[in-house]
């Protein structure tokens, strides 16, 4: 086995100022066991390689290591463990022994046949000889985005792949870092659970360095994931302007427990080093590999909001796909949804059977739909800046008002007044909403909202609220007996994701307890009657995997308790514990009662 340094846990600390603790550490407490020993069992190689990112680090350089067990055939695909910081973990005489405790666990199967992959953080080759080298290491780890998962996923993964069988089973792929490498472990398995399940973090740097202070409230409110986390710290870990990594971990911890996931988090004396999480290496790797061969699920025992609107086992079906960009979904009182593809200039309708057929053509690039209270199918028409209605039968068209230029979106009210959002796409000014009364005069009633898009009303009608794409707050209007609106407020403010600089907020819905549920970057908010973001329904995997904008969302289906939502080339659906409600019929009361 080859042998380098021993693992750099102080890069974070020189680019740092720091304000430790002066309480001296009982390092004395911690100290290796057997299984960090060379023992008389089969022993792994171990091999250095070198990536050069073409993806999601273009021209960035990666050296990393390739520990493959003894026990490795070549025939069944072996388990994969990334670890961050990888220069280090390779060595059999350094912190954490990787290649001697993978030896001696795998050897008494208390963990599957594993290949290590161990990489070092990027680094970015200057073009010019006598230039200064980037150091990538705290923008791919700190970073709370799915870029450096990619790395792993769409670069490293394949490239090992060319020379080892490796699994495709996402129960079978861990990840493993210290400090920052730490943080950028957990948010692999957040983003991409789907290929990543198990977290081993030391010392994590969930702090806020790039934004990972937020896991904590994300944790509480996003739809639970199948992942399990092992995590460990000090009380004399680091406190300085990014915040104190015993308390964050601390939180992280907590959030975790309040979600119901698998975590343990092992606390300890120590700094930020691997005095502790050094010898606790094995007892670690095995509590996270225990009954590696049974799948990890989706916690159930949780306390989180989001319990009151999904349904344990339910998750996003397709309910039509093969699209070049869907939007609009709307629902009639027969159980049918209705929704456009903007490119190709159609209207589709999905029966009460699920069969998907196309309603109408030729649609000036339809995009929000709505059923009005006379039946018929109510259609923002942006290509031509009108509002038309379609009969449901014969899909013969009407115009109702003209002149909205970039007319996007639509709410119908039961008396059949329509309120529609007008973004004015190229201007560099605020956007509209118009008032279509019921004898179909219209008027523009606000010019406030940087990018209006999605518009829907209360479950009683009195109000109505209004999002912004390119902003945080979205707004609640009250409705005056004339139609104009009145008392506008940024009642809900939207989280947003690292990375981005606006909710990314398109469609909206509420259903009868007045939850608002939008579809945003993060997956579809939902806020309570309150106006706080209380619960994040997930995208449907596929959908972040493809990077797929989320564009619509409604209640639908017999009991109108199936959430649709459009969604790139698909539409999804998702039974739920919530229902909605139709807007052209009778206004319905806080207590479900119209």
């Amino acid at each position: 086995m080859r042998s380098t340094t021993s693992l750099s846990l102080p890069v974070l600390i020189a680019i740092m100022p720091l304000v430790c603790l002066t309480t001296l550490s009982r390092a004395d407490e911690y100290k290796y066991g057997p299984d960090s020993e060379i023992q008389d069992v089969p022993h792994g190689v171990v091999t250095k390689h070198e990536l050069v990112s073409g993806k999601a680090y273009p021209g960035v350089h990666h050296d990393y290591w390739l520990y493959v067990p003894a026990q490795y055939d070549g025939k069944t695909p072996a388990a994969v463990m990334f670890f961050q910081d990888g220069g280090g973990f390779e060595n059999p005489k350094g912190a954490f022994r990787v290649p001697v405790v993978f030896d001696n666990l795998i050897a008494k199967k208390e963990m599957p046949v594993t290949i290590a992959i161990m990489i070092n953080p990027g680094e970015l080759p200057p073009l010019e000889a006598g230039k200064q080298r980037r150091g990538e290491r705290s923008y791919q780890y700190d970073t709370p985005t799915d870029r450096y998962a990619r790395l792993l996923i769409e670069e490293v993964l394949p490239k090992v792949s060319e020379q080892y069988k490796l699994t495709d089973d996402p129960n079978l792929r861990a990840i493993c870092g210290t400090s920052s490498g730490g943080i950028c472990a957990f948010t692999v398995c957040w983003e991409r659970p789907d290929a990543f399940r198990r977290v081993l973090s030391s010392i994590g740097s969930f702090t806020n360095l790039r934004g990972g202070n937020q896991y904590p409230d994300l944790v509480r409110k996003t739809e639970p994931k199948p992942i399990r986390v092992f995590l460990q710290d000090g009380e004399q870990d680091l406190n300085n302007f990014a915040g104190s990594w015993w308390i964050a971990n601390q939180d992280i911890a907590v959030a975790l427990q309040f979600a119901g996931y698998d975590v343990r988090f092992d606390k300890g004396t120590t700094s930020h080093d691997s005095k502790q999480s050094g010898p606790l290496f094995p007892e670690a790797l095995k509590w996270l590999w225990r009954d590696y061969g049974k799948p990890i699920e989706k916690p159930v025992n949780t306390k989180q909001p989001i319990q009151d609107v999904l349904i344990p086992g339910e998750e996003w079906q397709v309910a039509a796909e093969g699209y070049k960009f869907t939007e609009g979904p709307a629902s009639d009182s027969e159980g049918n949804v209705y929704f456009t593809d903007i490119p190709d200039n159609k209207i589709f309708r999905i029966d009460s059977s699920g069969k998907a057929a196309p309603f109408a053509e030729n649609t000036n690039g339809a995009n929000g739909l709505k059923i009005g209270p006379d039946g018929r199918l109510y259609a923002c028409q942006g290509k031509a800046g009108r509002v038309v209605a379609y009969d449901t039968k014969s899909a013969k068209e009407e115009v109702i008002a003209e002149g909205i230029k970039d007319c996007n979106d639509l709410a119908i009210t039961h008396e059949g007044a329509i309120y529609v959002t007008a973004p004015l796409k190229g201007a560099a000014g605020p956007g509209q909403v118009w008032y279509i009364s019921p004898t179909h005069e219209a008027k523009m009633v606000d010019e406030t909202i940087t990018f209006p898009n999605g518009i829907g009303l209360t479950p009683d009608q009195s109000q109505l609220v209004i999002d912004d794409t390119r902003g945080v707050n979205f707004f609640a209007f009250q409705i005056a007996p004339d139609g104009s609106l009145k008392h506008k407020e940024p009642y809900y403010t939207a989280q947003i994701p690292a990375m981005q600089k606006d909710s990314g907020s398109d469609g909206l819905c509420m259903d009868t307890q007045r939850r608002l549920y939008v579809t945003t970057h993060l997956g579809v908010q939902v806020f309570d009657e309150g106006g706080r973001v209380v619960a994040v329904i997930s995208k449907p995997q596929d959908a972040k995997v493809r990077n797929a904008w989320l564009s619509n969302v409604t209640f639908a289906g017999p009991g109108l308790n199936t959430l649709y939502i459009t969604c790139g080339d698909k539409v999804y659906k998702r039974k739920t514990k919530a229902k909605g409600f139709l807007g052209f019929q009778a206004p319905v009361m806080p207590d479900g009662k119209p």
